[in-house]
């Protein structure tokens, strides 16, 4: 395999799950202390990481939550701020203009602000009242299954987080399990679809951040592979009228509860491209992991086969994922 280091992966994932009492404790702060929103804000590949989050508590519980990219936040993207309100902002460098800008303007409403970063001492941990880093930690949803599945467990809407929680620690072991199971067939999607000049992604629910993402933060932004992104239900309104036979169409299957749309999509693109390529969340093992548990997991088990892709792309095409023409090197 290109690339691959279980026992970092691993290890990776153990900087994260050290942290669950701190991330548990503020979980507590915040459920004891009271609010009237959960706000996911961040900007690009960021925000697609919370909006699963955003998608379990509407799915699970009545608890208020809205979930906006920053830079439309800060043109009045949502009228329910307050100071009741609780902020969760993710970015990997800690000083994403936007993110931070919007950090800013929910400051100074009164705003009780958690950042999760990837860098200590960064700029939007000097804003935020908590914070958690997770450095070289992997996958960084991690933080937030703690996060949130204990709010969720607190309102009484998850009863069996402690032992998801439990579970979780196993779950990089996990993950680096399912990257061998998918590492064949990425291989040979990457050998295959590497040139194509136009590319169809689509998922739903919990996965449509994960296709929408991988669209663009990987294959466009780091590969200049031409895609289009769209979730399963909206296929049906547009993009279906692309497809042919040689048409290359990529779907991701959750094992979530909008999982029926994707498979919809299935029946209809078997049928009119020969380039459908199916990646199916229920194919993966995940040893360590009770069933109960997997229609939680979808978006880090997929994350997790689709760098396989990332990784041999890479490879096959000489073109480094850093590589970037314009992202941060010009003034936009």
């Amino acid at each position: 395999m290109v690339n691959f280091d279980e026992k970092t992966i691993i290890e990776n994932g153990e900087i994260i799950y050290r942290q669950r009492e701190k991330i548990e404790e503020i979980a507590d702060r915040l459920y004891d202390k009271g609010f009237d929103l959960l706000l996911f804000t961040s900007s690009g590949g960021s925000q697609a990481m919370l909006d699963p989050f955003a998608f379990y508590i509407r799915n699970m519980s009545k608890l208020p939550v809205e979930n906006i990219l920053s830079a439309e936040l800060l043109l009045g993207g949502c009228n329910r701020i307050g100071e009741k309100t609780v902020a969760f902002l993710t970015s990997k460098s800690g000083d994403t203009a936007e993110t931070v800008e919007a950090a800013n303007w929910l400051k100074k409403k009164g705003v009780h602000l958690v950042a999760v970063v990837g860098k200590a001492d960064s700029v939007l941990e000097k804003i935020c009242d908590d914070t958690i880093v997770y450095g070289e930690g992997r996958p960084q949803e991690l933080v937030f299954y703690l996060l949130i599945g204990r709010i969720l467990y607190r309102n009484g809407d998850f009863s069996a987080y402690p032992k998801f929680a439990d579970e979780l620690k196993g779950l990089a072991y996990a993950l680096a399990q399912v990257r061998k199971q998918a590492d064949e067939k990425c291989r040979k999607y990457a050998l295959d679809y590497h040139k194509e000049p136009y590319n169809i992604w689509i998922g739903s629910g919990d996965l449509w951040p994960t296709a929408y993402s991988y669209s663009m933060c990987v294959l466009e932004e780091s590969q200049w592979i031409r895609t289009k992104s769209v979730s399963s239900p909206e296929f049906f309104h547009g993009t279906l009228e692309l497809l042919e036979d040689d048409v290359c169409t990529t779907l991701l299957l959750t094992e979530g509860p909008t999982r029926e749309l994707d498979e919809r999509v299935k029946a209809f693109a078997s049928q009119h491209t020969k380039k459908l390529t199916c990646f199916d969340c229920m194919d993966y093992e995940l040893p360590g992991i009770s069933p109960e548990f997997r229609g939680l997991l979808s978006p880090v088990v997929m994350a997790a086969v689709l760098q396989r892709i990332s990784k041999n792309i890479e490879e096959i095409t000489g073109h480094s994922l850093d590589i970037r023409r314009y992202y941060r090197k010009e003034n936009y």
